[in-house]
């Protein structure tokens, strides 16, 4: 009997165990396709040749091809305990993403965080993707995609800042922060706030390494809202040659400010946005200041749940040279063939002058000054 008991017992507190366990997804996304670009070049130097046009196999038209985990386990009382691990990957040949160091590898890249949520909103820590960078997806027709978008022109901005492209060390503002605190807040009566603080760990400097940024988000009926201050100490890009070259020491110097506003309208199936952004930099490394203007416009429209075509136009300039400067034109379509799968084309074209290498699309790097045409078919899929 006491057996029989003690049995029951046990399966009794087994069964509650199970049942309190966190939910775990494996999820991930391919996402391959076919890309011309009529100029290259080997790299994002100020110095770099163009090596003439490319037919290649490309990974991310869209977005990057991505997997990861995540989980989460309800404490009670609407609060939730949460994490996230997820890294990118080329799909044409199996490399893992860049991390925030040149020649380091990390399987989880993108976002490993751990954090809370219930009724006052959601808290994250770990590295992640920002909330100024969704914030500009939101308020950009063509969604922040890796082909001809509000993110391809903000890179564009980071490259002629110096940024080798080696690491996700950015000059200005940030695709990911690492050792990031970001709280996002929820809805009221359409609006919302992000707050992020990420601290450097420098010995002996408070601000040393630190990053800051807040985001204000309005989303209601068909309009959405955004505006973004990001200020970062201590964010120099690796030299190029880096270990070679070392990294510059901290200081804590603040030296990276953006200032974003935008705003996308939806009714009826068509699309409207529009942004402007300003960002000054200092790199430590070569001892120079960068002060631009980054001035975006999208139309688009769905044509049913499945198909839809959007583009955007893309204006760069520097206000410390005004021979500096570059204007991008996007188009794209996209076709839902099933709700995991999708087929999309797209077409740009990006007019550099004096110093500026806009690129077109994510990770292929164009010379100083060229003009260059790119276009791509490619499928999604996410499972």
């Amino acid at each position: 009997m006491k057996l029989k008991f003690g049995s029951l017992a046990a399966l009794a507190l087994f069964a509650s165990a199970a049942h309190a366990q966190s939910s775990v997804t494996l999820y991930g996304v391919l996402d391959s396709g076919l890309l011309y670009q009529s100029t290259s070049a080997a790299n994002f130097s100020g110095t770099a040749k163009n090596l003439g046009h490319t037919w290649q196999l490309k990974d991310g038209g869209i977005y990057s091809s991505i997997w990861g985990l995540k989980g989460s386990e309800d404490i009670g009382g609407g609060y939730k305990i949460n994490f996230k691990l997820q890294g990118s990957f080329t799909s044409n040949n199996g490399k893992t993403g860049l991390s925030d160091t040149p020649g380091v590898t990390a399987v989880f890249n993108q976002i490993t965080t751990i954090g809370a949520s219930g009724p006052f909103g959601t808290i994250d820590a770990g590295r992640q993707i920002i909330p100024m960078i969704y914030a500009m997806a939101d308020t950009d027709v063509r969604g922040a995609q890796y082909f001809g978008s509000i993110l391809t022109a903000w890179l564009g901005l980071n490259q002629a800042a110096g940024w080798p492209g080696t690491s996700t060390n950015a000059p200005i503002g940030a695709l990911y922060d690492s050792n990031a605190i970001v709280y996002n807040s929820p809805k009221f009566y359409g609006a919302s706030l992000a707050l992020e603080f990420a601290p450097g760990g420098v010995p002996g400097q408070f601000q040393g390494g630190t990053r800051e940024s807040a985001v204000l988000k309005y989303s209601n009926y068909g309009l959405n809202l955004s505006g973004v201050y990001y200020s970062g100490h201590d964010t120099n890009p690796y030299p190029g040659t880096y270990p070679t070259t070392p990294a510059v020491p901290a200081t804590g110097l603040n030296n990276n400010n953006f200032y974003y506003v935008g705003a996308m309208y939806t009714i009826s199936g068509f699309s409207v946005s529009a942004s402007f952004s300003s960002s000054n930099s200092y790199n430590s490394f070569s001892h120079t200041s960068y002060n631009f203007e980054m001035i975006s416009g999208g139309l688009g429209y769905q044509f049913n749940p499945a198909f839809k075509i959007t583009s955007g136009y893309y204006y760069l300039k520097d206000r410390n040279n005004s021979a500096n400067h570059s204007s991008e034109v996007a188009v794209g379509a996209e076709y839902n063939i099933s709700k995991a799968t999708k087929a999309y084309a797209q077409v740009g074209y990006v007019d550099n002058k004096g110093t500026m290498n806009q690129t077109i699309i994510y990770g292929s790097p164009v010379a100083p000054g060229q003009s260059t045409t790119a276009a791509m078919v490619g499928i999604r899929h996410a499972f």
